[in-house]
C-alpha cells in the first residue's frame, strides 16, 4: 500500500494535481488548506474514483505555530504520514518597500516558517521509522534574486539550500528529500501574485505535468526536479555564468507590466 501523503495546499493547482495522482496509485490523503469545500469537494471526488480514505483539514497554516498544531492534530487522529508534500506559498509582485509589510512579512511565514516546522516534524517521524519522503515546492526563483518579488525569491532560495541540506542530512536515516522548482506554472498563483500580463507568465506549464515531475522525483530521491531540461540548463549552467546586474535587470524586465 502506497504511504500516506499529507499535502498542504492542496485545494487548487499544483496541491491539488499532486493529491490526484498519489490518489491514483493507491495512497491515501491528509489534505489541508483553507477552502474547506474545495477540499471536501476534492476528498469527494478521490474517494469515489479510487476508493481511498482522505482526511481534509481545512485551516490556515501560514505561521509556525499553526504548523506545529496541525502536526498535533494529525497525531492525535492517530495518521501515519509517509510523505510530506509542503506546497503552500504564495508571492506577490512590486517594489519591496511599497508593498505591505504584513503581507511580506506572511509570505516569509508561509514559505519558509511553516514548510521548516512541518518539515522539521514529520521527518522527525520518518526518520524514527526508518523512511519517508518529503517533497518541498521550491521554485526556479530559489537560483536567482528577484527584483519586483524581492522577498518571493528570497523565500525559495531558503527553501532550495534547506532541502537539499536535509537530502544530504537524512540519507543514510532512510528518509528521502527532494526539491521541486519549476518555471511558471498556470495556476491561481499569478493572480494573487498581481504577475498576469506580465513576460513571465506568457506560457506555463499544467500543474498536473509539474506535480508528476516533482512526484516521481521524489520517489526516485532525486535532490532536485526542475521541469523542463531548458530551464534546469539556464538555472545551472546560463544564470550562474551571466554578470549579476544583467540578471537582475532581466528578472525585473520580465515582471513588469
Amino acid at each position: 500500500m502506497t504511504a500516506t501523503a499529507l499535502i498542504t495546499g492542496a485545494s487548487a493547482g499544483i496541491g491539488a494535481a499532486f493529491a490526484r495522482y498519489h490518489a491514483s496509485k493507491g495512497g491515501n490523503l491528509v489534505l489541508v488548506a483553507r477552502r474547506k469545500e474545495a477540499l471536501e469537494q476534492l476528498k469527494s471526488d478521490l474517494e469515489a474514483q479510487h476508493g481511498i480514505n482522505v482526511h481534509v483539514f481545512a485551516r490556515d497554516v501560514g505561521t509556525g505555530a499553526a504548523a506545529q498544531a496541525l502536526y498535533d492534530d494529525v497525531k492525535a487522529a492517530g495518521l501515519e504520514i509517509g510523505i510530506l508534500i509542503n506546497n503552500a506559498g504564495f508571492g506577490g509582485r512590486g517594489n519591496h518597500i511599497e508593498r505591505d509589510l504584513a503581507s511580506e512579512q506572511a509570505m516569509i511565514d508561509l514559505n519558509v516558517m511553516s514548510l521548516m516546522t512541518l518539515t522539521r516534524l514529520f521527518a522527525h517521524d520518518m526518520a524514527a521509522r526508518g523512511q519517508g519522503y518529503v517533497l518541498n515546492v521550491g521554485s526556479t526563483a530559489g537560483f536567482m534574486p528577484g527584483p519586483s518579488q524581492a522577498v518571493y525569491f528570497a523565500t525559495k532560495a531558503f527553501v532550495n539550500s534547506y532541502s537539499q541540506a536535509l537530502n544530504e542530512e537524512l540519507r543514510s536515516k532512510g528518509v528521502k528529500v527532494t526539491v521541486l522548482a519549476p518555471g511558471y506554472v498556470e495556476t491561481e498563483f499569478a493572480k494573487v501574485a498581481d504577475l498576469e500580463g506580465t513576460k513571465l507568465t506568457r506560457s506555463g506549464a499544467t500543474a498536473e505535468s509539474v506535480a508528476k515531475i516533482g512526484y516521481d522525483a521524489m520517489l526516485k530521491g532525486k535532490l532536485i526536479a526542475i521541469n523542463e531540461k531548458a530551464l534546469d540548463f539556464a538555472m545551472n549552467w546560463v544564470i550562474p555564468a551571466l554578470p549579476r546586474r544583467t540578471v537582475l535587470k532581466m528578472i525585473s524586465k520580465m515582471q513588469a507590466k
